[in-house]
């Protein structure tokens, strides 16, 4: 089937439950998307938010407490909101993403030329009794190696091993530093073997059709061709410029007529990061205007589809910046949204 850039656009936000809000549970969401990118606290709420009729962030808070809901550290190098399941098997594929960031991270320069299976070690003995703050299993690994900064080996620790972090980091409007522990001593269970192919699959359902360049950028694993070009189940369309783009048999096409809602999304959503061309969702021209120095310089607005402005809350207040004009219907959507994040932000 020869598919549009609208046609692609409408098809994978309904599969991401932006075309129309879902009833279902919360960590059903979470588990359907692979996560929620969580790098900031507030993003993951503003994603559940866009995406469910009904959202009570402390059933969040809820969730990460009673391990239902998990941080860990896995796609594309970031924190992203798991379920248990996926906090048990993704990290075990994404490891090379992290092995990479360990070369090129100058937070654990310093710490580089010790042996690994030695802090390896040195990080379960550290967490053997329970779960740290990472200043202190800094501290606990500078006493294994003395010379080496905490700070650094901290980080080495994060890049290292599957360590979650445990509440109130996360939490709804509750502060609190970094804790960590392995991921299957928090919950219990043992890591488990990733099903690669059934991961692809999952991938598809929520964010395709793509291609494995796609799944690449999602995850930060590479080398993914031959693992798409050997499940013989996928069926095929055609993108743009007759890219064979992969996709689940039962994956639902959504014409590019379909009307698009407006959505308030964060700073960052996987909505947007989870393609090599991001222009499924977003103008080059106007992601530009949301690019600062370091990265975003604001939450974003889904306008038709497409990224069409940043929103902030500054002291309480909701400033709103647009990149077009927007209709009267649109701007009539967009204010009902703001509305429903002012509840949100006032919970």
């Amino acid at each position: 089937m020869q598919l549009s850039p609208r046609d692609l656009n409408r098809t994978f936000l309904h599969r991401q439950h932006l075309l129309e809000r879902t009833t279902r549970p919360i960590p059903h969401v979470v588990e359907h998307l692979i996560g929620l990118q969580a790098q900031e606290n507030l993003p993951p709420y503003l994603s559940l938010a866009a995406r469910l009729a009904e959202f009570d962030p402390y059933a969040v808070s809820a969730a990460l407490e009673d391990k239902s809901l998990v941080r860990l550290l896995c796609m594309r190098g970031t924190i992203h909101l798991l379920v248990p399941g996926d906090a048990l098997t993704l990290r075990q594929w994404t490891q090379p993403c992290q092995d990479r960031e360990r070369k090129h991270s100058q937070n654990v320069i310093e710490a580089l030329h010790l042996d690994t299976a030695e802090v390896n070690a040195a990080i379960s003995e550290a967490l053997l009794d329970g779960p740290l703050a990472m200043k202190t299993l800094g501290e606990a690994l500078e006493e294994r190696f003395p010379g080496v900064p905490g700070n650094a080996l901290a980080h080495l620790a994060r890049i290292n091993q599957p360590l979650a972090q445990l509440p109130p980091r996360g939490q709804w409007k509750k502060p609190g530093g970094v804790i960590y522990q392995y991921v299957d001593r928090w919950l219990g269970e043992p890591l488990r073997e990733p099903d690669v192919a059934e991961i692809v699959r999952r991938y598809l359902r929520a964010y395709g059709p793509a291609t494995a360049a796609d799944v690449t950028a999602w995850s930060g694993v590479t080398r993914l061709v031959p693992v798409l070009k050997g499940m013989d189940d996928l069926v095929q369309h055609a993108g743009e410029n007759g890219k064979t783009l992969y996709d689940v048999p039962e994956g639902e096409i959504v014409t590019g007529e379909t009307p698009a809602p407006v959505r308030l999304l964060g700073v960052y959503d996987n909505v947007w990061l989870s393609h090599a061309g991001r222009d499924r969702v977003t103008d080059p021209v106007k992601r530009k205007n949301w690019m600062g120095v370091n990265g975003g310089i604001g939450n974003t607005i889904f306008v038709d589809g497409m990224l069409e402005g940043m929103w902030r809350v500054e002291d309480g207040t909701i400033t709103v910046t647009t990149y077009r004009d927007l209709t009267k219907p649109e701007q009539s959507d967009l204010d009902e949204e703001l509305d429903r994040a002012k509840v949100l932000l006032a919970r």
